[in-house]
Formats: structure tokens, sequence, C-alpha cells
């Protein structure tokens, strides 16, 4: 094995020089398929690391990425058929898996530990979409991308943000709690924070998101909850199996947005980089250092930081598609979900080394 590992890391090297050749020689074509490689097989290496194998399946969504960037058209439509329909369907089934992982259980939080619970939400439901607000006017991105933007941080916290809290050894009980009100509370919250912010920059029809998100998010939710009250011995196969699939239905949203916000991602993909970035941080800051402020133990801090700093990029990307947006507003959930995952990961591993 570790012969085969050394092995891998020559080949990657290689393909690094051979990507950097292609690119100087300006064989654009080539260029993109060696990278796709090169991170292809970055991923399959990381795979045999137990410290950096959970960065494999970010590595593997930029590989996705990059063919996207490359071929755009390859991951646009397939015959006659639009792939941007198939995002709205890949989104129930990624809440109805969240659903099955989830119990009554996790809503009985909100009377053990209500302070955590309220500071939680509180801080969810403002530090992101004023920031998102705030990151998305200095930077003078385009409107609609802007929009996206606030879109992001207007979204409640997802299931990535309860694995990092895991990982860390942070207050699992009240991340899953925070997860589920967030959740259960964003048909309301979210085209309320979209109408105050940015309804100048794009029209928000508060009726219609209401529905969106309820169609999208809570009605596959609650299905997955019932069935795990009600058959949880018989869907042991399902919580093997939703789990792949959600990850490859992430990777898939992801690709699709990209490929069709492609010539605006290139224009300003830096800037907006640089914003979800600053938008993810902030978001880890603000809800570790407003839970301490609060009086809450560091357990529970980082728990709310990552509850605050990790979003549900996937509901953002729905929205924008129902809205008819998605190679605008769509833009800033594609760059959010891989960032956010690598980001937690990395201050989920650091946590670990330093338990409260």
């Amino acid at each position: 094995m570790k012969k085969l590992k050394k092995f891998g890391w020559y080949l990657i090297i290689g393909l690094v020089l051979v990507s950097i050749s292609l690119f100087f020689c300006n064989k654009i074509q080539w260029l993109g398929i060696a990278l796709v490689l090169l991170f292809i097989l970055l991923a399959l290496v990381l795979q045999t690391s137990k410290k950096l194998k959970g960065f494999s399946f970010t590595v593997l969504i930029f590989a996705a990425v990059i063919g996207a960037l490359f071929y755009p058209e390859v991951f646009i439509q397939i015959g006659s058929f639009e792939l941007k329909k198939l995002i709205i369907p890949l989104l129930m089934i990624i809440m109805f898996g969240m659903g099955t992982s989830m119990s009554f259980l996790d809503f009985v939080g909100v009377v053990k530990m209500p302070k955590g619970v309220l500071i939680g939400l509180l801080l969810q439901f403002t530090v992101m979409p004023f920031i998102g607000f705030g990151l998305a006017y200095v930077s003078n991105l385009p409107p609609e991308i802007a929009a996206g933007v606030i879109l992001v941080g207007c979204s409640p916290s997802g299931l990535a943000s309860n694995v990092m809290a895991y990982i860390s050894g942070a207050n699992l009980a009240l991340s899953l709690t925070l997860t589920a009100v967030a959740t259960l509370l964003a048909p309301l919250v979210t085209p309320f924070f979209m109408k105050l912010l940015a309804n100048e920059l794009v029209p928000i029809d508060f009726i219609t998101m209401f529905w969106s998100i309820v169609k999208i998010v809570i009605l596959p939710i609650v299905l997955g909850l019932l069935l795990n009250h009600f058959a949880k011995t018989r869907i042991t196969f399902l919580n093997k199996i939703l789990p792949l699939v959600s990850m490859a239905g992430i990777a898939s949203i992801i690709v699709i947005i990209t490929a069709a916000g492609r010539d605006s991602l290139l224009s300003i993909g830096l800037i907006l980089i640089l914003v979800v970035i600053a938008h993810n941080l902030c978001g880890f800051l603000l809800g570790y250092f407003g839970g301490r402020l609060c009086g809450l133990d560091v357990a529970s801090s980082r728990t709310i930081a990552f509850e605050v700093g990790m979003q549900n990029a996937g509901l953002a990307s729905g929205i924008a598609l129902e809205m008819g947006k998605l190679a605008t507003m769509g833009l800033a959930s594609a760059v959010f979900g891989p960032w956010m995952n690598i980001s937690g990961s990395s201050l989920a591993s650091i946590w670990k080394e330093r338990k409260p």
C-alpha cells in the first residue's frame, strides 16, 4: 500500500508538470483533461490517509467543477433534456435522506437546551444574512449574483454542520436540534430576509419562495422523519445508501450550476470566491465568539460556529432554480458548498486535537 501511495504521488507530480506545460503551450482542451485526472488521482491518494481522507469528496467535486468549466456543454443538456431539471428532484432526495437521519428527539433539545437553541437561531438568522448583504454590496457584484450571496446567508444550516460537530467533539445534540429547528423555520425566515435585504437586487415573491422551500425541504424531510420513526428497523439499507446518493446528488448539482453559469463565473470568479470565503469565516468567528459572549460553554460555542458558518447551499441553489436564475443566483451556493466543507473539515480537525 505504501508503494502504491508513493507511486500515486509521483503520478500527481507528473500531472502537475504536464498541466503547467499545457497551460503555457495554450493547449486548453487537453489542459482540462489533465486537471480532471489530477484531482481524481489526488482524491484516490487522500483516501489512503486517515487524517486526509475526509477531503477526498471535496477534491472529487473540484475535479467535476473543472470538467464543467472546460467542457460546459457536457453538463448542460443531454440530447433535448436539460440537466438543470434534475436539481429539484435531487434536492428532494437529499432532504429525504436528511429526514431519515433525524428523529423527533432532535426537537426535544429545544426544551432541554433552550438557551443554546435560542442563541444559535438568533446568530444563524442575523449574522449570515446581514454579513452576506454587506459583502454583496461592498464587492460590487452584479445584482443577481449579489442576491445569490445573500440567499446563501438566509438559508438554514444543513447536515454538514452536524458531521463537523461530531468530528470536532462539540455539542452534537445541540447541533442536531439547531439544524432541525432552523430547517423548519426556513420557509418563513428565508423569504422574510430575502424580501428585506435582496428585493432591490431581484424581485422577491414571499409566497412563491415559501412554497418552494416547503416543497423542496419540508415535505421530503417530514416524510423521511416519519419513515425513520415508524419503520426504523426496516430501512437500515436506506441509511447505508442515502448518504452516498446525497453525496453524488450534491456533486451533480454543483457541476450543473457551474456549467450553467460558466461565463459569469469566469468573469467574476475570484471576487466571488473571496466573498464566499469571507462570508463563511465570518460565520465561524461570530458564531463561536457570539456563543461565548452569551455565556455558553466551549463545546456549545463550537457547535454554534458550525451551525452559523455552514449553510444549506443546496437549498439556495434550488430556490435560485425555482426563480429561473440558476446561472446567476445559483453561483454563490455552488462556490460556498465545496469551500465550507474544506474550511469546516479543517476547523473540526483542529478542534478535535484541542478538546474543551
